[in-house]
């Protein structure tokens, strides 16, 4: 996938010591979305308005908060989470890469 005339913030987004890492892009729009990597493991995120996350490559297991059930997720696959909420990803081996888009 490729974005055409957009801006980047080359500071990367670094969390869990660097197991997981993203970077910005920013829309004529005024709209964002991150792209990001994570390694395996299981890490949790807070949300403040909702995104949509698109699995690129690898595959992933998520937990949304309030709820016990993981789902499975692979390349060509996505989900959402609600604003103010969370979620716990879990990456079982390899790198599972992602496209994150936030919502209004």
């Amino acid at each position: 996938m490729t974005f055409s005339n957009v801006s980047t913030v080359a500071r990367a987004n670094v969390y869990f010591n660097g197991r997981v890492v993203s970077h910005t892009i920013l829309f004529p729009d005024n709209s964002k979305k991150t792209l990001g990597l994570i390694y395996d493991g299981s890490y949790h995120f807070g949300t403040e308005a909702a995104e949509r996350m698109e699995i690129t490559d690898g595959a992933c297991e998520v937990v949304l908060d309030g709820q016990t059930e993981s789902k499975s997720y692979a390349a060509g696959s996505a989900f959402e989470v609600p604003a103010n909420s969370g979620f716990t990803i879990s990456v079982g081996e390899g790198i599972c890469q992602y496209i994150c888009s936030f919502l209004s």
